[in-house]
């Protein structure tokens, strides 16, 4: 069973466009992702999402597909995830398109956040007699353009934070055995995941204990080849049989403080990048590295799949946007194992971050909670 926070003013042809939507993730950057349906009465005349950027923005593709169906889309209704655009960019103005083929009535899931666009699109349209109602599913609306916010806003990537998770919220033995907590459905989602991020990033403990691959397993006509980035306070030597380092060296990418320019010089020659770093109070910047990982290397999405420390970081510095928790009805009941968040102390609940519940669902054996920071829709 699947729960996604309600809205009042709902809508399945909306419920449609989400879905369209989300098929665009990892692919739109640096624009939005965003679906769009066109109706008349009960009959769907075309569908459409923008793919990626530079090519048609949803609007247009849902007219392309309706006008190859051989549908006449005058007093037609068009819902649309995201506010058209009323401006001239790497495409025309989706509004022009709408009054060029008769759209009578134009539903809009959200208004676009960008100061310079907010309402434009909207307000141009009800200056030339068509129908705009705003606020249809306005929750799932505004969490697709989340990731649009953050790269304009906080000038940084995205970031999902995957974790998998024994009911006592454990996520390896003591030794660091791991393998596998979640069931092969639930790696199977990561492995998708992976497919659409820009970059993965783990610490130095999941690299070293590991020896992780970081590519994603799945058989898909369109696929990223993510960089692999660790954190981490020492080097491997470039010699060393880790795979990372002999057979994806340029896609590797160490995040570290150590010093020893032998490692360093001869990681590079193996094409391995090298991005040093300084502690300020005991910890690595965090915000400053992944957001040299934005402007350097276009790393719009990261995916993070590091240990309890890791991800206490993530949390701690409001650095992790999603939570992609995985549980599985298993119990080690060790006070040793290793946690699925640690490195904190904390006094009284209420000072403990709080996030809210977004979506649910069962995967085989496993539960996975999708969660954001309290708030932040």
């Amino acid at each position: 069973m699947t729960h996604i926070l309600e809205n009042p003013k709902n809508s399945k042809f909306m419920e449609l466009a989400i879905s369209l939507a989300k098929k665009g993730m990892g692919y739109t950057a640096p624009n939005p992702c965003v679906g769009a349906v066109i109706t008349k009465g009960n009959t769907i005349l075309g569908q459409g999402y923008h793919r990626r950027c530079g090519e048609d923005h949803a609007e247009v593709a849902a007219i392309k597909d309706a006008i190859s169906k051989g549908h006449d889309l005058k007093d037609s209704t068009l819902w649309v995830t995201l506010e058209p655009c009323n401006h001239y960019g790497k495409t025309p103005p989706c509004t022009h398109a709408i009054l060029k083929h008769n759209i009578k009535e134009v539903n809009i899931g959200t208004l676009d956040p960008n100061p310079n666009v907010k309402g434009g699109g909207a307000e141009f349209l009800k200056s030339k007699g068509v129908i705009v109602d705003i606020g249809f599913n306005e929750i799932q609306c505004k969490n697709l353009i989340r990731d649009f916010i953050t790269w304009h806003k906080k000038k940084r990537p995205y970031i999902f934070l995957k974790l998998a998770q024994s009911l006592d919220g454990k996520i390896a033995t003591e030794n660091g055995d791991s393998k596998w907590i979640s069931s092969q459905k639930s790696r199977e989602f990561v492995h998708n995941l992976r497919a659409k991020v820009d970059c993965i990033l783990i610490g130095g403990n999941t690299f070293f204990n590991d020896n992780p691959k970081l590519t994603p397993r799945i058989e898909a006509n369109e696929k990223k080849d993510p960089f692999a980035a660790i954190i981490t306070s020492r080097l491997p030597g470039s010699d060393s049989e880790y795979y990372l380092i002999n057979s994806r060296p340029k896609k590797t990418i160490f995040i570290t403080t150590e010093s020893d320019y032998e490692k360093i010089k001869g990681l590079q020659k193996k094409g391995v990048k090298i991005i040093h770093t300084e502690k300020k109070n005991g910890y690595i910047n965090l915000y400053q590295v992944l957001s040299k990982l934005f402007s350097d290397l276009n790393c719009y999405y990261i995916l993070c799949e590091g240990g309890g420390r890791l991800a206490q970081s993530l949390v701690k510095n409001k650095l992790a946007d999603e939570i992609f928790l995985f549980i599985a009805p298993i119990i080690l009941g060790d006070d040793r194992a290793k946690s699925s968040f640690s490195g904190n102390t904390v006094a009284k609940i209420k000072d403990g971050y709080k996030f809210d519940i977004i979506d649910y669902r069962k995967i085989d054996t496993d539960l996975l909670i999708h969660l954001i920071p309290k708030g932040d829709i």
